[in-house]
């Protein structure tokens, strides 16, 4: 899906007019005055792009603190956020202002996550999603350490998410313990086929890109999203074939 060239622009100026509150709120105030845009939206707007915005600044600003949970902000982890937005060459100063504005911010990034969860609740799909995001950034340089781990965990926690669905989402992102595709389906390895089945169709269901994007992903994050859906085509298709095989070797 292309995404109008606009939207960076759109978006950060319309997310500036949004009235909130909290850590949020005050960056977009930052960006409001950098802008020199107005401070008022008419609620239509404002019920439209909030869920929009909180992904968005959610991303931006929790990736820039979890390029510092290492103590190092690398090339490799700017140019992987770079990935996750496609922002096209004359919205980057912008971007790069509010990215580098959230990266010097000395507030933890629990304000943040906290605010983003009650942004998006009732929409878990949307929340993972940003997981997603933040994986792909954290994995830039070639692995996920222990510090990046542990942040990622506890912005699953502060979004919802139990031990059992972190280490699914974990193992979808490729970070389990071990090579597991019963994990990225959020299954023990004795769940039954009839189990298995039951879970591929309800996560294809819950984060098909299409969804996500009406839920309030931007258009332009669905590469991820099909890379989420192709992990967990894969698994599927692993423990079928590996299934069948037992099922044929079995005298």
């Amino acid at each position: 899906m292309l995404v109008p060239m606009s939207f960076w622009g759109t978006i950060l100026d319309r997310a500036a007019k949004l009235a909130l509150d909290g850590p949020v709120g005050a960056l977009l105030g930052a960006v409001r005055r950098s802008r020199g845009a107005s401070a008022s939206a008419d609620r239509t707007d404002a019920q439209e792009l909030t869920r929009q915005v909180a992904f968005t600044i959610g991303t931006i600003v929790l990736g820039a603190k979890l390029a510092k949970a290492d103590g190092v902000v690398s090339r490799h982890e700017v140019t992987a956020f770079r990935q996750v937005f496609h922002v096209p060459p004359e919205e980057m100063r912008n971007v790069a202002w509010l990215y580098d504005r959230a990266k010097r911010d000395s507030t933890g990034f629990e304000p943040y996550a906290r605010q983003i969860a009650k942004l998006l609740r009732g929409h878990p799909a949307v929340l993972e999603e940003l997981l997603d995001g933040l994986f792909h950034i954290a994995r830039a340089d070639g692995e996920i350490n222990r510090a990046e781990l542990a942040y990622l965990g506890a912005v699953a926690g502060i979004f919802g998410f139990g031990e059992e669905e972190f280490r699914r989402i974990r193992a979808g992102n490729g970070a389990a313990d071990a090579d597991d595709p019963h994990a990225v389906l959020g299954l023990a390895p004795a769940a039954t086929m009839d189990e298995v089945k039951a879970a591929h169709r309800r996560l294809v269901r819950e984060y098909h890109p299409d969804r996500l994007v009406a839920e309030g992903v931007p258009p332009e994050c669905v590469r991820i999203a099909n890379d989420k859906l192709a992990a967990i085509n894969d698994a599927y298709d692993r423990i079928r074939r590996a299934r069948t095989m037992v099922h044929a070797e079995a005298p």
